[in-house]
């Protein structure tokens, strides 16, 4: 049975305009926070899609939390518009970009954390954290293992990635157990 990967945020990023007024954004958006002395950005929360949006005065947007970078565009989509509605000159169709991807898995298994912490690219210390981490080559991710056989996968850029990291795990796994049979 193929494992099942849910994908639990997407952050994304894009460039909407130039110096935008930060100030009138947020009086003009929704759930919108800018409190320059905390943070120099602006922050935007939408309830559908669930995401947060952080607005910069150089145009440079990040969001984050959505489930997949079509509910991340469609939340910019949505910031575009109500700000063209109120004439900030804002591109309305800018490239978006996957910058982080996160997803969950189980293995299906319990693991032997303690013998896959003798590969190459593991760090697992358990006074400190209870997974261990394990940082592959191919995809470029690094995963999360529990002794629950519940993995997080960090650092992808899309989906078939996280499928591609999951079956290198399941398949050094295998080659663990066959070597102690």
């Amino acid at each position: 049975m193929e494992p099942k990967i849910n994908i639990v945020n997407v952050v994304v990023s894009t460039k909407i305009g130039n110096d935008i007024d930060l100030e009138h954004a947020a009086d003009v958006l929704d759930n919108a926070e800018y409190e320059p002395e905390q943070f120099p950005g602006l922050v935007c929360r939408l309830n559908d899609p669930k995401v947060a949006l952080l607005i910069f005065r150089s145009g440079k947007l990040n969001c984050t939390g959505a489930k997949s970078k079509e509910d991340a565009e469609i939340a910019i989509k949505k910031v575009i518009k109500k700000l063209k509605e109120s004439n900030f000159d804002i591109d309305e169709n800018p490239e978006v970009k996957v910058q982080n991807m996160v997803a969950t898995a189980e293995l299906g298994v319990e693991p032997n954390l303690d013998e896959i912490s003798t590969l190459e690219g593991t760090e697992y210390e358990p006074e400190q954290f209870p997974g261990l981490v394990y940082r592959l080559d191919e995809p470029k991710v690094v995963v999360l293992i529990f002794g629950s056989g519940k993995v997080v996968i960090t650092g992808l850029k899309n989906e078939k990635d996280a499928y591609l990291a999951l079956n290198n795990i399941l398949n050094v796994l295998n080659e663990l157990e066959e070597e102690h049979i």
